[in-house]
């Protein structure tokens, strides 16, 4: 797996041993910003990343080693505030999102610097690494909306990303031709009658697509929603409380748990997910650290 150092301004590369889940550092490489978000692509022969300050996105071609290429294949201008990317289900299409206000951290007061609050849209040659805009190049957005993360369904030709100053999560259509997005609902992850100060932070959908959740920094709850298996329209299934400023979390690879971190408590909380309801029930919190930042949970052993 891959680790992006923001002080540094470098990418790692590690290899985990499958029995014990020790790691082994492959290589590292320079780049010209601080790294915000990585993604592989579909086929694993590409890293992608993007540089919230930098404006930038990048890709790296990986060896059969998992060793990153020095320099990028791609380093490209986009905007500030560019928070994550990666390819759809098909490999032919890249996304990256911009918040609407920079450095909006809820532990502060609001600041005035604001952001593209847009989706660029490219086209991704999984032979090359190359990546070329699509037309049009930027999905324009309600105002002040701020799409951060997202995910895609894994069944529909649907994407969903987490509005970090919308305090919302926006689907939309994936054109599985064009490679372009349509949003077609937006819905809030805060309860009725919440009025404080809130961002939204990563978002997941289960793999079964039956659920999807996103944290609230500020309210810290977990939001879940229900997905409909033919529209991907989504319902709103509650909040559950967690630990102080949840800025990330994962669900494991068979969707029975979620884990949340809180970059504020330096603690991780687990739940079990109802495979019925997709309710979450609090089990542990264990102490992790200062200021957690990512969960990352793999399969170790066969």
């Amino acid at each position: 797996f891959y680790v992006g150092h923001r002080n540094s301004q470098e990418i790692s590369s590690w290899r985990m041993d499958p029995d014990t889940g020790g790691l082994t550092q492959i290589n590292k490489v320079p780049v010209e910003a601080a790294p915000t978000f990585l993604s592989t692509d579909r086929n694993g022969r590409f890293l992608l990343s993007a540089y919230y300050q930098g404006a930038h996105v990048a890709v790296h071609r990986t060896g059969d080693d998992g060793s990153l290429s020095d320099p990028p294949i791609v380093w490209l201008e986009t905007a500030p505030a560019a928070h994550a990317i990666q390819t759809d289900r098909s490999n032919k299409f890249a996304f990256v999102p911009h918040i609407a206000r920079m450095n909006d951290s809820v532990m502060q007061p609001p600041g005035d610097v604001l952001g593209p609050n847009t989706i660029f849209q490219f086209r991704f040659d999984d032979k090359t690494g190359d990546l070329t805009p699509n037309s049009p190049l930027k999905v324009e957005q309600k105002e002040f909306l701020g799409p951060r993360h997202f995910c895609f369904h894994p069944d529909l030709d649907v994407v969903y990303f987490s509005d970090e100053q919308g305090g919302s999560v926006t689907a939309y259509r994936l054109d599985p031709s064009a490679g372009t997005l349509s949003a077609f609902q937006t819905i809030t992850t805060l309860p009725e009658g919440f009025s404080g100060r809130n961002t939204c932070s990563q978002i997941q959908i289960s793999p079964s697509g039956r659920f999807l959740y996103v944290p609230n920094r500020g309210h810290n709850s977990i939001a879940g929603f229900s997905v409909d298996a033919a529209s991907g329209r989504l319902t709103g299934i509650g909040q559950v409380e967690t630990e102080a400023v949840p800025s990330a979390f994962s669900l494991d690879p068979e969707g029975a748990f979620l884990f949340a971190a809180g970059s504020e408590s330096d603690r991780l909380a687990s739940y079990r997910v109802d495979a019925a309801t997709g309710e979450l029930t609090p089990l542990e919190t264990y102490p992790v650290g200062k200021r957690p930042m990512g969960v990352l949970i793999a399969n170790l052993g066969g």
